[in-house]
């Protein structure tokens, strides 16, 4: 459904993407890991036609998102860091707004929907702007959902939330996995884990070697390491085994120095 060939996007003499290349297959959530300022963000921004790379070929469920960036945002939904709500609309009337500007047959019926798959069923009616970041959430979910696409593309979709926000979001884009491909950005290790089936680990612009969560939890654990995260991030204040052959992260990126 997603297909990445040496993609790069340049601003003067700054490299923000370098030669990155991954697929996502149907059904699958690939996991965009790395530090804020990696890149994953203006990756996401290109595959969903936002703006053009500077080198490179990208195809969303086999469209060029360079030649038919129309057909491209079509088949994506898409739910950036900032989620672009409107605070004096209602839940409902919001969705609607997005609903016909998709061209979303029956919009009613499939605003109720999908209201009610990401829980917002009870909050139809409350006006955007006094919902919990948490709800806003929600909301961006049910905007980047309403019109069935078969590509999700999530950047940092947990950002800012407490802790039961972040677990009810991470079971729900699980839950999406069903009909639909993810591609689902962090800079949490551990919630790549949890949520990915698979993980593209990028730094500076460069991605490394892809890797399935099982696999490198596994090696790090004989390694002697109980879980694969690095010192930097301090949810777990645990070093990254030097063993673990799947999750590659620079020296300087995964210690600190």
């Amino acid at each position: 459904m997603i297909e990445v060939e040496h993609l790069t996007k340049q601003y003067g003499s700054f490299t923000a993407v370098d030669d990155i290349s991954f697929a996502a297959g149907s059904g699958e959530i690939v996991g965009f890991l790395g530090p804020n300022g990696a890149g994953k963000t203006t990756t996401m921004r290109i595959l969903t036609g936002f703006m053009p790379p500077t080198s490179g070929r990208a195809w969303v469920a086999g469209y060029d998102v360079l030649e038919e960036s129309m057909l491209v945002r079509s088949v994506v939904g898409y739910l950036p860091e900032t989620v672009p709500l409107y605070p004096d609309m209602s839940v409902r009337g919001y969705l609607e707004f997005i609903a016909e500007l998709r061209r979303v047959r029956e919009r009613e019926a499939r605003v109720i929907e999908v209201m009610e798959r990401v829980a917002l069923l009870d909050r139809a009616e409350s006006l955007i702007r006094n919902l919990s970041k948490g709800l806003r959430q929600r909301v961006g979910l049910a905007q980047a959902l309403v019109h069935d696409p078969p590509v999700l593309i999530l950047d940092e979709p947990t950002i800012g939330l407490d802790p039961r926000q972040v677990l009810e979001v991470r079971s729900l884009v699980r839950e999406l996995r069903e009909g639909h491909t993810v591609l689902f950005s962090t800079h949490i290790l551990s919630e790549a884990e949890q949520v990915c089936d698979r993980v593209l680990i990028i730094d500076r612009g460069r991605s490394s070697p892809r890797g399935r969560r099982r696999r490198c939890a596994t090696a790090c654990r004989r390694a002697g390491a109980s879980s694969c995260a690095s010192a930097r991030w301090r949810a777990t204040r645990r070093r990254c085994s030097p063993a673990c052959p799947r999750w590659r992260v620079s020296r300087r990126w995964a210690t600190g120095l």
